[in-house]
């Protein structure tokens, strides 16, 4: 590697803790068969929140906020349009105000897109891809999607730098091609798609192209690459496209799982979780090289470092795998989905959430940075002017709690409350090192909690109403990986 290199600095991925199993649609619709299980956002996760979760884990991979200069997210589903969805991952990760932070999206291709861009940009860009898929009840769209996200810190670094290089860029190549295979709407649910076969003849000779541009930029041969990921919208393109890729000689042993049977094809971010994925088993020396058939096709070349053995531990793809919950029934999945409209508890709606107040409490709401006393040291959740333990005034400094833990105090199981995804479940939270937080908890099963639990906090939606999506932190059961 030499000095000023260019390539991936941290990463880190977010699989959904629920699953529907192909098996459960198949016998919802009252036909026969059904195989696998795709990865489906909970009722209270989005492209934006899954975005943050992922870049979290990318950033302190990659030593912290401070090493960021911008933010890129590409989906084909966002949250808002003329909006940025960007900005609200920017404030939930706390970081510098210095940071662009900018959307890429509409398309599945603008995932790699936002590789390329990042790898290109004069300064460690955090690119954070995420999606979620849709289709017809029944096809092969829904049951096989999949929704997930997942983060890259791509930038410069020099061998002796404080966070160097985990994989280096050695090169790319691309073939573009104007052809309706995919497409939809604004406002469409799902896409429409042209048959297959047309797409898989015209994909097949462009990945060829791509991977022979990618191979000469970067000045080697099919044989040299030690794992290949290809990906795309159609699995049948996919599959035609590794088959021509080993007849050119990539070797046999060399094609990475494609994680669709486990997690579904989840768009625009699958191209990022599976080079999480490859990253993961890498040794250092292995070429690695990721395929994305997607309004052409893009071939992307990295050489693994030694740093990736001492690499920062984050959840990996297959933590966010193991950890799935695969009891996610087919009407629970489509009125998350919001495809049907089921009786709610008779509450009042939500309340819409209020511009001036959200920018006032940004570091808060988004954030999640309490306050702690200059003088007698006490933490207050939510931030205070006056110390609620020695009446200092003013006296208080900020303190990010994303990524602490804490202990579950105790608890109640609300059956009454509004949710789309009932019972609510609130408890109380000591954190590690004082204050206690009230906040709901989500990805569990309420019979197996218990006073004592570990938690760790999550970025998520609290309500949609009006249009707006109010985002805030909830807290749920601790995993491998993350910090104690």
């Amino acid at each position: 590697m030499s000095p000023g290199s260019i390539g991936i600095l941290g990463f880190g991925t977010h699989v959904p803790y629920w699953r529907l199993r192909g098996d459960t649609v198949a016998a919802a619709l009252g036909k026969r068969g059904g195989r696998g299980s795709r990865a489906v956002a909970g009722s209270d996760e989005d492209t934006t929140t899954m975005a943050a979760e992922a870049a979290r884990h990318a950033v302190r991979s990659a030593g912290g906020a401070e090493r960021i200069d911008a933010l890129w997210l590409a989906t084909a589903d966002p949250v808002y349009a003329d909006k940025a969805n960007a900005t609200a991952v920017h404030a939930a990760l706390g970081l510098p105000g210095r940071v662009h932070a900018a959307d890429l999206a509409g398309s599945v291709r603008s995932g790699v897109a936002a590789l390329l861009a990042g790898l290109h940009y004069p300064g460690a860009t955090l690119v954070a891809l995420s999606d979620r898929r849709n289709g017809p009840s029944g096809s092969p769209d829904e049951a096989g999607g999949g929704d997930a996200a997942a983060a890259l810190v791509v930038g410069q670094a020099s061998p002796d730098g404080p966070v160097p290089l985990l994989a280096e860029f050695l090169g790319c190549g691309s073939a573009t091609a104007e052809f309706l295979d995919r497409w939809r709407r604004p406002g469409q649910p799902w896409p429409d798609s042209w048959e297959e076969r047309f797409g898989e003849r015209v994909y097949t000779s462009l990945a060829e192209e791509s991977l022979d541009r990618a191979l000469k930029a970067s000045g080697l041969t099919a044989g040299d690459i030690s794992r290949v990921a290809v990906t795309g919208p159609s699995a049948r393109a996919v599959r035609s496209a590794g088959t021509r890729l080993a007849r050119l000689g990539v070797p046999d042993g060399a094609f990475a799982d494609d994680l669709t049977s486990r997690v579904g094809n989840t768009g625009t971010a699958h191209p990022g979780l599976l080079l999480a994925s490859m990253l993961e088993r890498a040794e250092p020396g292995d070429v690695l090289a990721l395929a994305v058939l997607a309004d052409g096709a893009d071939t992307v070349v990295f050489r693994v470092t030694g740093a990736i053995a001492e690499r920062t531990r984050v959840p990996s793809v297959e933590d966010g795998i193991a950890r799935g919950r695969d009891s996610l029934s087919y009407a629970d999945f489509l009125t998350w989905r919001g495809l049907i409209r089921r009786q709610q508890p008779r509450r009042p709606d939500p309340d819409r959430a209020v511009a001036p107040a959200s920018a006032r409490s940004e570091t808060w709401k988004f954030g999640f940075a309490g306050s702690r006393c200059a003088e007698c040291g006490t933490r207050h959740l939510p931030p205070q002017r006056v110390c609620l333990e020695c009446g200092s005034r003013d006296r208080m400094t900020a303190e990010p709690l994303a990524d602490t833990g804490g202990t579950i105090a105790t608890y109640t199981v609300d059956h009454l409350a509004f949710s789309l995804a009932p019972p609510i479940v609130a408890a109380a939270v000591d954190l590690d090192g004082g204050g206690r937080f009230s906040c709901e908890l989500t990805d569990l099963d309420p019979a197996e909690l218990d006073v004592g639990t570990r938690v760790e906090m999550t970025f998520r939606l609290i309500s949609t109403a009006g249009g707006i999506r109010n985002y805030f932190w909830k807290a749920r059961p601790a995993r491998e990986g993350t910090p104690s």
